[in-house]
């Protein structure tokens, strides 16, 4: 029996026990994998933890790289999120050399806006204090969400300074996103029922009424206002990059509310990408393919440089 021998990956020694008929196919080294730590606590709010699912792309021993950093805030309709729904291809998306860690936020029913802001800043602050953890670079900071999530992830880039959307705790420690990912995100709550949809958005039960505490939308439209993304937007308030993904056919957040926010952002002169997927609903494989992923990686390339 041979006793261990303590080295180094290069330094030992390929087996040499081999028999007729095995077949030998040279490994790809090159192809990166991922790992992923579920439920990660990363605060606790309301007597509940709010958790983590953190991705990041595997290396070998001796390598020390730090990767952009991606907070992912799931689509819900701001109650409670099944936050594994889309990990499998945001893991996809991981492979290319990001940390991404998907945001739990308190739901609307336990706490109606702007908790999910507060909580999604909060778990940035978490990554930033644990980024050597996790080898992400907190120099870099993304924000990408889908349906409610794009709304809270445009919420919490465009009020990076605004203390009305902080922790108390938090109010005098800034943070800094480098560009946002909105897929299908609302963007005026008070204007879903402007274009077809396949449900009611101003009722107190509605998604839309539970987010400002369980009443009609059009009679409550002091609530909206703090809701309303294209508020944040004016020339003098500096916002990160933003890029829109958007169906063409969604059923359920009309195409014109990312109409409304690419509109707004053009106008006041910020840089904005705004893309229709032709025939595409309310998300689904159309926005998980490697064009996409194309497309976001070089948004994300170009506002790191």
């Amino acid at each position: 029996m041979m006793n261990p021998i303590p080295c180094s990956y290069d330094d030992f020694p390929e087996s040499t026990a081999f028999t007729e008929g095995i077949i030998v196919i040279p490994a790809d080294l090159g192809q990166r994998s991922c790992k992923i730590e579920i439920d990660v606590t990363y605060a606790v709010k309301n007597e509940s933890p709010l958790h983590l699912h953190i991705i990041e792309p595997s290396q070998g021993e001796e390598e020390h790289k730090l990767f952009p950093l991606i907070l992912y805030v799931q689509g819900s309709a701001w109650r409670e999120q099944n936050t594994g729904y889309e990990l499998s291809q945001l893991a996809r998306f991981a492979r290319r050399g990001y940390v991404i860690a998907v945001v739990e936020y308190r739901p609307s029913s336990i706490a109606p806006f702007p908790a999910q802001i507060k909580d999604t800043k909060t778990a940035m602050r978490y990554m930033i204090n644990n980024a050597m953890t996790y080898h992400a670079d907190p120099s870099n900071i993304f924000l990408w969400g889908d349906s409610s999530g794009g709304h809270t992830a445009l919420m919490t880039g465009f009020t990076l300074d605004n203390p009305d959307m902080e922790d108390e705790t938090y109010k005098d420690e800034p943070l800094s996103v480098k560009a946002i990912i909105d897929y299908y995100g609302p963007t005026d709550i008070s204007k879903m029922n402007d274009e077809p949809s396949i449900m009611n958005h101003i009722l107190q039960d509605s998604p839309e009424g539970e987010l400002i505490g369980g009443v009609n939308v059009l009679e409550n439209m002091d609530r909206v206002k703090a809701t309303v993304v294209m508020n944040y937007i004016t020339e003098q308030h500096e916002i990160p990059p933003v890029i829109i993904i958007h169906g063409s056919k969604d059923r359920f957040v009309p195409f014109g509310q990312s109409v409304m926010l690419y509109h707004k952002l053009r106008q006041k002169g910020k840089e904005a990408l705004c893309y229709q997927l032709k025939g595409a609903d309310h998300g689904g494989s159309a926005f998980w393919t490697e064009e996409i992923f194309d497309i976001i990686e070089k948004f994300i390339q170009c506002s790191i440089k």
